[in-house]
């Protein structure tokens, strides 16, 4: 099989929501457009109000803090992102409006664990994607390592697990250990891969339940002896990609 792109994802809302897409822009040196474009702080950030640059994940609400915003899903139309999820049911807000921040926030309120700090604020810093690293990077990975992967735990895994951008289908088991500081060519753009992505507790998070079910990072030390599964990427040479675009590694 010829390796190709499947899967296109992108996170509006930092932990809150995922959205699956069939094609889309890169730009050289940004992150994938419309990813963790906002974010929400809670009341214990290390800032007030709206932050100069990008900020650390732990001032936000995570799915790894509070395990139930992993069954969102997010539908992105012009300037509204329309947010569902199993047990709170579907909203839909304009983020450039402060009313809807505010429907958000109570949105959110019985899906965040009451024992920590209460959702604040959104948050937007301009032309900074708020993901969980610095640099404008994009995050690949691989369906056959989550095949093999989901045989190691002996469940299903959904790809939502990962927060990822882009799922390549059709690569060797695991050959995507060997490929930092190699160029991807998908579509008309071309990435470089610059280091393994480090996985945190919120991968055992079920998300159509909202609830951990596995001990995945304990399968992954056991294989690997780190808990590493896929690659963040920077974008060198911006393009087009679209779901069936032949991966090429240069």
């Amino acid at each position: 099989m010829t390796p190709h792109l499947a899967h296109i994802l992108r996170h509006p809302i930092k932990a809150i929501g995922v959205e699956e897409i069939s094609s889309a822009p890169l730009t050289e040196g940004r992150a994938l457009a419309l990813d963790r474009v906002w974010a929400v702080a809670h009341q214990a950030a290390k800032f007030t109000g709206q932050p100069v640059g990008w900020q650390a994940k732990m001032n936000f609400l995570r799915g790894v803090a509070g395990p139930e915003l992993m069954a969102i899903t997010a539908q992105v139309a012009g300037t509204a992102v329309t947010l569902t999820h199993p047990r709170a049911g579907r909203i839909t807000v304009d983020l450039a409006r402060p009313d809807d921040q505010a429907r958000l926030i109570d949105w959110l309120r019985p899906l965040w664990p009451a024992g920590r700090p209460a959702a604040s604020h959104v948050v937007q810093v301009p032309d900074q994607a708020l993901t969980d690293v610095p640099e404008p990077w994009v995050s690949v990975l691989s369906l056959t390592s989550l095949r093999a992967l989901e045989a190691r735990v002996g469940r299903a895994l959904s790809i939502h697990r990962f927060r990822g951008n882009l799922w390549v289908e059709g690569w060797a088991v695991d050959a995507e250990r060997a490929l930092t500081g190699r160029r991807l060519r998908i579509g008309t753009a071309v990435l470089e891969v610059t280091e393994p992505i480090t996985r945190c507790r919120a991968t055992c998070v079920n998300p159509a339940t909202g609830q951990e079910d596995c001990e995945l990072l304990e399968s992954l030390e056991a294989a690997f002896g780190d808990k590493d599964f896929g690659l963040y990427a920077r974008v060198v040479t911006g393009g087009t990609i679209a779901t069936g675009a032949a991966v090429e590694i240069m």
